[in-house]
């Protein structure tokens, strides 16, 4: 049933309304959402009715400035803009004004380009102290300088704004100004000088915009937590790395952190020496996904790690690649030849399957079944964490395995998981000590290409034959655990035995000849 968003809407639990408004197809990009949800605070449906046009009004007015795109902006409406950040400062320190970190002393050389004369002192001085309160001073303004563009961000969010350069400028200034009004008021307070004061906003007719609370970096991360439920390893890996970012900027507000905070964060990882692919995907990505779960909630206006991408060059020669037949006969003949479980069936499920190492480590004897009269194995998230939700399938065992004597080894297996020998890592998965122990043997066997990934290789060689043997697109992705390619590819099932036909359509590999079957991979 469609979502009524003309009227307000009663939240079936708490009774609360609220204002839903599924937000035009032309603006998801610049709000970054499809619905507008705003709770108005009430269960009285006369009050509702009334709040709920007055917010309307105001969202309509935010999208209408949304649609007329980047403007420029006179300096009379930069201060109109600001003015309610004048009532925020004052009301948020006014019962404690000597709580007020801004310095205004230091304000005057916001945005302030050093004259001839400034530099050339500041080449020669020889005045320690002085030098010293300089770089202090510096720090401050820098500091004060990203408080007003944070408050900037706030005011165009709030009224739906895009401005060019100039007037983006213009606007953090006007909020300094502000800032600067309120902090001299506030130093007069702090003396008891206890005279009037005017709401500038008032003044200017405009909504008082309401105080920042500062959100601490533990909120952030617990409710990406909650609302993501990672897998243990992604859980730890992440936290580390928001921690390490928390340790940047040193301090413990997140409403603080800029875009320039992240840039910095990134530029000392790769003055560190940092890989650019691991910065990108290991450091910047969970940066990222986790203040936009903050943004997502309310509980940031802006995502301070949006829009820094980090371009990532291949290197020739570098590029991951599967194993070539004369490779693969090598490792399978080792496999055949071994005693112990692990080197026995793990490369010749990987070979013959294209599955992950860690969903094979973590098989246990009930996800090895029969359908239609056809033996499968199932990776299914009780066995263990899965990377994706098409990591969860069923498919059929190649040929090539059950002739080699799995099913023989599985039955031999009372019950619970199949590679035993391998103990799970501090995450609880056998997969991280299964890639260690057979990383470690298969570049033992001479396989020193750092091209091959022992492990990983296995699942883009199947790619490979997949192609030479014109497996079907969907098919070969239903048996990979890759993600479908279109909404098409979502309907319907996927039957036994078509999988079964794809995937005996790849021969079984002769570890007793040298000619090659397939397509080798130089």
């Amino acid at each position: 049933m469609p979502l009524a968003m003309s009227r307000p809407w009663k939240h079936p639990k708490t009774g609360v309304y609220w204002l839903r408004r599924a937000v035009p197809a032309e603006l998801r990009r610049l709000v970054g959402k499809r619905e507008e949800k705003q709770t108005l605070r009430t269960k009285d449906p006369a009050e509702a009715k009334r709040l709920h046009a007055k917010a309307l009004a105001d969202l309509e007015a935010r999208w209408s400035n949304l649609r007329a795109g980047s403007r420029q902006l006179t300096e009379r409406e930069a201060h109109e803009l600001a003015a309610p950040i004048y009532d925020l400062w004052l009301a948020k320190h006014r019962d404690n004004p000597s709580e007020n970190p801004w310095r205004t002393d230091v304000f005057e050389r916001m945005w302030h380009a050093p004259t001839a004369q400034e530099v050339v002192t500041n080449l020669f001085e020889e005045d320690l102290q002085a030098a010293r309160k300089r770089w202090a001073d510096d720090e401050r303004v820098t500091r004060q300088q990203a408080l007003c563009l944070i408050y900037a961000g706030d005011v165009l969010e709030q009224q739906g704004l895009v401005l060019d350069q100039i007037g983006a400028i213009k606007l953090e200034k006007a909020v300094g100004l502000a800032i600067q009004r309120a902090s001299l008021v506030l130093a007069g307070l702090k003396r008891g000088e206890f005279e009037a004061i005017i709401s500038s906003s008032l003044a200017f007719g405009i909504r008082p915009m309401e105080a920042r609370k500062p959100v601490s970096f533990k909120v952030l991360l617990d409710r990406w937590l909650a609302e993501r439920k990672p897998a243990e390893k992604t859980r730890y890996e992440w936290t580390r790395v928001f921690n390490e970012l928390r340790r940047h900027v040193q301090h413990d507000d997140a409403t603080l952190v800029t875009a320039d905070d992240i840039v910095s964060w990134k530029n000392s990882l790769v003055d560190a020496g940092g890989s650019t692919k691991t910065i990108r995907d290991a450091k910047l990505a969970p940066i990222r996904a986790i203040f936009q779960v903050a943004v997502d909630n309310r509980l940031l206006p802006l995502n301070p790690a949006a829009n820094l991408p980090m371009r990532l060059k291949a290197k020739p020669g570098q590029a991951r690649r599967g194993y070539t037949n004369a490779e693969a006969r090598i490792v399978l003949a080792a496999a055949a030849k071994a005693r112990d479980p692990v080197r026995r069936w793990i490369p010749m499920l990987g070979a013959y399957s294209g599955a992950r190492i860690a969903e094979i480590c973590q098989l246990r004897v009930q996800d090895i079944t029969e359908i239609d009269g056809i033996h499968c194995m199932s990776f299914t998230a009780d066995a263990g964490p899965l990377k994706t939700e098409s990591s969860e399938r069923t498919i059929p065992i190649h040929t090539a395995i059950i002739d080699a004597g799995f099913l023989e080894f599985v039955a031999s297996i009372k019950s619970g998981p199949l590679f035993v020998q391998l103990k799970p890592d501090k995450f609880g998965s056998r997969g991280g000590t299964g890639t260690k122990v057979l990383g470690r043997w298969i570049r033992s066997l001479g396989l020193e290409d750092t091209r091959l990934a022992p492990n990983h290789s296995w699942r883009h060689r199947m790619r490979t034959l997949a192609r030479d043997y014109m497996l079907q697109p969907d098919l070969i992705d239903a048996i990979t655990g890759h993600r479908k390619r279109t909404v098409a590819d979502g309907y319907g099932e996927f039957p036994m035995p078509a999988l079964k036909r794809e995937l005996d359509k790849i021969p079984a590999l002769s570890l007793e000849t040298s000619r090659e079957v397939g397509v080798t991979v130089n």
